[in-house]
């Protein structure tokens, strides 16, 4: 579960499920709520008795295999881009650049997507968000200059933006509320599984196309399940809450909160950031194929599936806060090491590195949502993980990769690293509401 976020505007269905009897109209000056009309149906209340205690499974699988395409969208170019970089000449630091529009794109439409679901549905705005991944996806495999394909990485950002929020609020509409858990644990999967499975189908589809067909390939798929899921699926089939982020200006008076959203950021760069340009490093500096870095780095996610569970399990027994020092202390001595071990070790700490800054979400969210009052928990995820999705997985990479330019990839590892580790310090700063 690398990306466990719960990024949604709250509508009126799930704010009766969380506080039955709370008056919304109060609810409503929190600044995330309206009266915007929903499409007829059954009242709150009567919504949550008729659901089936059940899980449907069905329809959750469809809501993941979504967000898998729309996870993999968004990083399909790193294990392709030694490809990319010797088809069209380019510098390491143009390449690493590649992420940082991606990522800008992801935040604006990330931020900005409360305001389309509040027009159109949830339902609708899922559909809308995979026909443009596909059609952007289709446009950018003919991108014939590097200034356009900056432009169509953009594109894909502001499109893939779009899914999260509204795929979350489809889920927690068809599942009953005691079944929320179960429900999100196997839509969080999808992250993980992109992060395993998109080196190994870049790889597989590079046999038979060039890296333009593949980035061709995927975006056929995601409009025939765009198709497909318009046909078959109706959850989320009510508008969403238009945000007010006025009233979210309080959020970042709080030094914590502040200090949360750099957490997340050096989380992300962990995550996102150095998975972006490591198998580019790996055949660039250590001369390792393409092929064997792929695998390689596709390996290294394959533990992660078991150890996110044992940083929720380490948060329990000895303390969120202790958790993320920790982690924070390892993973960012792990990442120097990226940096300087010689080539016959590389692989080991390839696969070390992630194992241990996975475990940091779990403990993340929990803190960011112990810091502030309970009515703001959702504008301060909503507000906190764009801009540290920004920071990590977009100038990290590019930061990297302009060191690579100047003959200091290995360095560059090393100054993320070396950021990482001061998150550890850092975190003593954080004081929770209890305290």
């Amino acid at each position: 579960m690398l990306f466990p976020f719960p990024i949604v505007y709250m509508d009126e269905r799930t704010a009766e499920r969380l506080s039955p009897g709370v008056n919304r109209s109060s609810v409503g000056d929190a600044g995330y709520m309206d009266n915007r009309a929903k499409p007829e149906g059954r009242g709150d209340s009567e919504r949550t008795e008729g659901l089936d205690l059940r899980l449907p499974f069905l329809p959750v699988i469809l809501l993941t295999g979504v967000f898998f395409l729309n996870f993999i969208s968004r990083i399909i170019l790193s294990p392709l881009m030694p490809s990319i970089e010797a088809d069209l000449g380019l510098g390491h630091g143009a390449a690493g650049s590649f992420f940082l529009f991606i990522t800008i794109g992801y935040f604006v439409s990330l931020v900005g997507s409360g305001f389309i679901s509040s027009r159109i549905t949830h339902c609708s705005t899922v559909i809308l968000s995979l026909a443009a991944i596909g059609f952007v996806m289709i446009l950018l495999s003919f991108a014939g200059s590097v200034q356009a394909i900056a432009l169509g990485m953009f594109f894909v950002g502001l499109a893939t933006g779009f899914y999260l929020p509204s795929g979350i609020a489809a889920i927690t509409d068809l599942v009953h509320p005691s079944r929320w858990g179960k429900a999100l644990a196997i839509h969080e999967f999808a992250p993980n599984m992109a992060f395993l499975l998109a080196p190994l189908i870049a790889e597989a589809l590079l046999l038979f196309f060039p890296w333009r067909g593949v980035i061709a390939a995927i975006g056929v798929a995601v409009l025939l399940v765009g198709c497909f899921f318009s046909r078959v699926c109706r959850a989320g089939d009510f508008y969403g809450q238009k945000p007010d982020l006025r009233s979210a200006l309080a959020l970042f008076k709080n030094p914590s909160f502040l200090i949360m959203i750099a957490l997340f950021s050096l989380g992300i760069g962990s995550t996102i950031g150095v998975y972006s340009m490591l198998p580019l490093y790996l055949v660039a500096e250590h001369g390792i194929e393409r092929v064997e870095a792929n695998t390689l780095v596709s390996v290294s996610r394959l533990l992660t599936l078991g150890t996110i569970f044992l940083g929720g399990w380490a948060a329990d027994h000895f303390g969120k806060m202790r958790t993320i020092r920790f982690v924070f202390f390892i993973t960012g001595t792990i990442t120097i090491l990226l940096g300087v071990v010689p080539a016959p070790w590389i692989r080991g700490v390839v696969i070390l590195q992630p194992l241990c800054s996975v475990c940091f979400f779990p403990s993340g969210f929990a803190v960011l949502s112990a810091i502030v009052p309970p009515a703001s928990r959702n504008i301060a995820i909503s507000l906190s993980i764009p801009v540290a999705f920004l920071v990590g997985a977009g100038l990290f990479p590019t930061g990297i990769g302009l060191m690579g330019d100047a003959g200091m990839f290995g360095t560059g590892f090393m100054v993320v690293g070396g950021l990482i580790f001061t998150g550890g310090i850092l975190s003593r700063f954080v004081r929770l509401k209890e305290e």
